[in-house]
C-alpha cells in the first residue's frame, strides 16, 4: 500500500512533545550511539528500528502489566506495548532529523482466547534516499511474528485478514477540531484486577459493555454535531 502522510508539513513529523520526548538525555544518548555506528542515514534507521524491536520487550511477551507511554518511559522500563514502542522509535529517529509518524491496523487480539478487534500501532518513516514513506513494525518478534526492516517489500509483524474484519489505515479524522471535540468526551475506566490484555475472567465482558456504550454515545454525539 502507498503510505500517505496525514499532513504535508514534514516538520510535523520531527516535533518533540511530552510523548515523543527526544530531549530526554537517555534517548539522545542512544540516538547518538546508533547514529555514530551507522555509515549513513538508512543504516541508522535500520539500527534504530532493530534496537527498539529487539532490545525493548513487548509488555505482553514478558507478562508486564505496568503500562509505559512516553518514549523516555519505554526506554527506562525496557518494555512497552506496540504504541509505546512506536513512540520510542519515533523519538530516536526524530532526534536525528528523520521524519517519523504513526500508522495503525485493526487486528484480532487472539483468534482463540480473545477474538475481538483492537488497534495495533506501528511507525511510518520517511526514507530521504528513496523519497518515500515506509512502514516498520517494532512490536518485537516471537513465534509466528517476524517483522523485518525493508525499504522495497514490506514485512510487518501481522498480515491483515479482511475476511476477519481486520483493516489497514482504517481511521482518518476529518480535522483536528473533530478530534479535540471527541476527546473532550473521554473518561478513564479502571477494570478491577485486569491486566492490559484483559484475559482475566469477566474482564472482556466489561470491556465489551463499556465499548458498546461508548459507541452508542458517540454515534448520537457525532450525528448531533454534524
Amino acid at each position: 500500500m502507498d503510505i500517505v502522510p496525514y499532513v504535508d508539513d514534514m516538520e510535523k513529523y520531527l516535533k518533540a512533545d511530552y510523548v515523543i520526548d527526544y530531549g530526554n538525555k537517555a534517548i539522545a544518548q542512544i540516538a547518538d550511539t546508533l547514529f555514530q555506528e551507522a555509515k549513513d542515514e538508512l543504516e541508522f534507521i535500520k539500527k534504530a528500528y532493530e534496537f527498539v524491536r529487539d532490545h525493548i520487550s513487548h509488555s505482553a511477551d514478558i507478562n508486564e502489566d505496568i503500562l509505559t507511554c512516553s518514549a523516555s518511559e519505554v526506554l527506562s522500563a525496557g518494555h512497552g506495548i506496540c504504541f509505546a514502542k512506536s513512540h520510542l522509535l519515533a523519538a530516536i529517529l526524530r532526534c536525528k532529523s528523520v521524519p517519523a509518524g504513526f500508522c495503525y491496523q485493526k487486528l484480532i487480539l487472539d483468534d482463540e482466547i480473545a477474538p475481538v478487534l483492537i488497534y495495533h500501532g506501528l511507525n511510518g518513516i520517511y526514507i530521504k534516499e528513496y523519497q518515500k514513506w515506509i512502514r516498520l513494525d517494532a512490536r518485537g518478534n516471537k513465534k509466528g511474528v517476524n517483522a523485518q526492516f525493508s525499504v522495497e517489500k514490506e514485512q510487518l509483524a501481522f498480515t491483515v485478514r479482511p475476511e476477519k474484519g481486520e483493516e489497514d489505515d482504517f481511521v482518518r479524522m476529518r480535522d483536528i477540531q473533530q478530534f479535540r471535540r471527541i476527546n473532550e468526551q473521554s473518561k478513564l475506566v479502571v477494570i478491577p484486577g485486569a491486566g492490559h490484555r484483559f484475559l482475566e475472567e469477566g474482564a472482556w465482558d466489561m470491556v465489551l459493555d463499556l465499548t458498546r456504550d461508548w459507541f452508542e454515545y458517540e454515534q448520537v454525539f457525532l450525528s448531533d454535531w454534524e
